[in-house]
């Protein structure tokens, strides 16, 4: 069984445009304006995610630039003049739209390296047509072709994590640094690890993103002999200038007082490094409700660093769309009420149980069309801050992208695995379960859940001398998060995959209440009826359940995404424990592989194996128990015997992935236009160099 692969860069796979122009246009010239300038800081954040992923993606960046500069955008000239061939040049396009989209050589999502699918000549000979430094061109070609490393992950002979620069780096290493900042009160998310070697022994630099660059503080630490952590700041600290200097401009701009006091404690954070600041612009940010134009900006999900610490850029721009919003409102109202139908609700709490907020604060939810996604990929929809803390206390927020979900309709629902006789149905309708699983997904998988905690040595968030017995044993808890800690902190590497996987499971607990489909317009005499829309759902458990393995990796048993990996562990409960409601037909001989739903069975073995796997997921990550949530999902999403062969075949003929091409905004003459792009490689890339990045 191969444990690593070389992807090549697809130069037919679709791309798609995040159309925006015509609600843009209708916006006041105010709001046009910020939402300019807060795209600029968005966009400036690019190169550190470049960074972020892997030494040779910023110069690969700047070659895909040079090189559309050098030729003035008519690529056609580089055939004429004998540089490449016209089928090269169609494969370069594949590899840089490719490359853009994700801001890196490897797949935001999965990790997985890829590569141009011309040969190495003729690579060189587009390199020289922009440089005719030896060593350069040696370098970027070997960057773009060279295997391994194969894809992200703990630094090792095959796999490769920028967030760890300098000399490789241990797990173990990663781990006791981990503990010592926890010790000290310092917060990882916009930070990497640098090692070095002094004498012999490792310098551990921990490099904090800011514009201001000094060597704030160091920390003499005993968790290997004579080593010591220093906190150098100024990482990225030209980007994060930049970033200051456009969000000083969009304070012009404002809707109202608290988006003022927001980006002052932006530019705090980013020019000073400091995350306190960041978490006071999350306060406000949460209580800014429905705003014209929102935003997502800072160093947010840490679905890339292998530990599940460190955080990469992500910098959102959105328009609002109130009237959809207001569609969700009924949804919303009675998310109370639904929550206490889940597995641990008890008649304490109002009847939500000791595992819920006793208020449950249900997130603002809005509806809203994408102008900026700088991110390495561009997802449907998010749930934030990710501060458990400011969540139970201020609150969150929850965005659906319906420019992007709008690809789905378009292109359909995969159905390579499935049978004839459900690959129309699912097709026609994938788009809309996505839409309505995306939807309680965020607002009540991410929504729902206390962390019980003592918030202070002998302050408690829960009755500490009577505390709540456990679900899942009958006895009283005997473990919560004590100070200082977090969820990411004490689940480490397993945090991610584990939350979404908590998510994911509450969207699918939940998509057979019928009274919640009526709220999306589902019923028995709708087009698409409700039992229909409950078997599709369970047919998209066991395609993206099969579909997910893609991302595991058997090298080193590890999976690189953290959403596959969730999405596999609740397909194999199922097959496992789900007395035959998901079943898979696998023929080896032709290599035929097919999922199955037994609408007779979602109701009397679906549902309960999702909510007992639901309840163990929620009150494990309540109640801080690390270790028995490990001892359970480790073994869950382990791929052997038949799933390793299902893998060979999944891994045999992957799937093409999409791009999308965003707009741009200008400002001349204190008016503000947006411009779309075709979509097309040749379209990512124009609108990459008029960013000017």
């Amino acid at each position: 069984m191969a444990a690593d692969r070389v992807y090549v860069a697809d130069s037919k796979a679709v791309t798609h445009r995040l159309p925006i122009k015509d609600i843009f246009d209708r916006l006041p010239h105010r709001n046009k304006l910020y939402a300019h300038h807060l795209g600029k800081a968005a966009w400036s954040g690019a190169r550190i995610i470049l960074r972020q992923t892997s030494s040779e993606s910023e110069p690969i960046f700047d070659l895909i630039i040079s090189l559309y500069n050098a030729c003035e955008g008519k690529w056609e000239k580089l055939v004429g003049e004998g540089v490449i061939s016209e089928d090269d040049l169609a494969s370069f396009f594949g590899y840089a739209g490719l490359f853009l989209y994700n801001l890196g050589n490897f797949y935001g999502e999965g990790g997985q390296k890829f590569v141009p699918g011309l040969s190495r000549e003729g690579l060189e000979k587009l390199v020289r047509y922009t440089t005719d430094e030896h060593s350069l061109v040696h370098t970027l070609v070997e960057g773009m072709i060279g295997a391994p490393p194969y894809r992200t992950g703990y630094p090792s002979d095959t796999t490769v994590s920028n967030y760890y620069p300098g000399e490789r780096i241990t797990r173990d290493e990663i781990t006791a640094i981990a503990k010592s900042l926890e010790k000290h009160g310092i917060e990882p998310e916009n930070t990497r690890v640098r090692k070095t070697a002094n004498g012999g022994e490792p310098i551990y630099e921990l490099l904090q993103a800011s514009s201001e660059m000094d060597m704030s503080q160091s920390m003499s630490e005993g968790f290997v002999a004579g080593t010591n952590i220093r906190i150098v700041r100024g990482d990225h600290a030209t980007e994060m200038a930049a970033i200051c200097a456009h969000l000083e401009d969009a304070l012009d701009w404002v809707e109202n007082p608290r988006q003022t006091q927001m980006l002052n404690y932006y530019i705090e954070s980013f020019r000073t490094g400091s995350l306190s600041a960041y978490r006071e612009s999350q306060k406000v940010w949460v209580k800014d409700i429905s705003p014209s134009i929102d935003h997502i900006l800072g160093f947010v999900e840490s679905y890339r660093d292998p530990h599940g610490h460190r955080a990469e850029w992500e910098g959102v721009v959105c328009v609002a769309d109130p009237d959809e919003t207001r569609k969700m409102n009924a949804f919303v109202e009675n998310a109370a009420k639904f929550s206490a139908l889940l597995p641990w609700a008890t008649e304490e709490n109002k009847g939500k149980g000791p595992f819920e907020k006793n208020l449950l604060d249900i997130p603002d939810f809005a509806i809203i069309h994408a102008l900026t996604v700088c991110c390495p990929y561009v997802w449907e929809a998010s749930n934030l801050p990710n501060y458990n803390d400011i969540r139970e206390e201020y609150g969150s927020k929850n965005t659906l992208i319906t420019n992007r979900m709008s690809a789905n309709r378009k292109s359909g629902g995969a159905s390579k695995y499935l049978l004839p006789e459900d690959t129309e149905l699912y097709k026609e309708n994938m788009h809309t379960v996505r839409f309505v699983a995306t939807v309680i997904h965020e607002l009540l998988g991410h929504g729902t859940g206390k962390l019980l905690s003592e918030t202070e040595p002998g302050k408690f968030n829960f009755d500490a001398t009577h505390p709540p017995q456990s679900p899942l044993t009958g006895k009283t808890i005997e473990s919560w998060y004590l100070p200082g800690q977090t969820y990411s902190s004490k689940f480490e590497d397993i945090a991610q995959t584990v939350e979404e996987c908590r998510a994911i499971l509450m969207s699918a607990y939940l998509v057979d209440n019928k009274e919640i489909l009526e709220i999306f317009g589902y019923n028995d005499k709708s087009t698409l009826t409700a039992d229909d829309l409950i078997y599709i759902s369970y047919l998209h458990l066991g395609i993206e359940g099969i579909r997910s393995l893609e991302h595991y990796n058997p090298g080193d048993k590890a999976w690189s995404q953290a959403h596959s990996q969730g999405y596999f562990a609740i397909f194999k409960h199922l097959l496992l424990e789900g007395n035959g409601v998901l079943t898979v037909q696998w023929d080896a001989k032709t290599s035929h592989l097919s999922v199955k739903a037994d609408r007779s069975k979602i109701l009397s073995d679906g549902k309960p194996a999702l909510g007992r796997m639901m309840c163990r997921l929620h009150v494990w990550r309540c109640t801080a128990d690390a270790k028995a949530c490990r001892e359970f999902y480790e073994p869950l999403t382990s791929v052997e015997g038949e799933y390793a062969e299902w893998r060979s075949v999944v891994i045999s003929t992957p799937e093409p992935r999409w791009k999308f091409v965003q707009a741009n905004t200008f400002l001349m003459d204190g008016e503000v236009t947006v411009k779309e792009y075709e979509e097309s490689d040749k379209g990512i890339i124009q609108s990459w160099v008029e960013r000017q990045i």
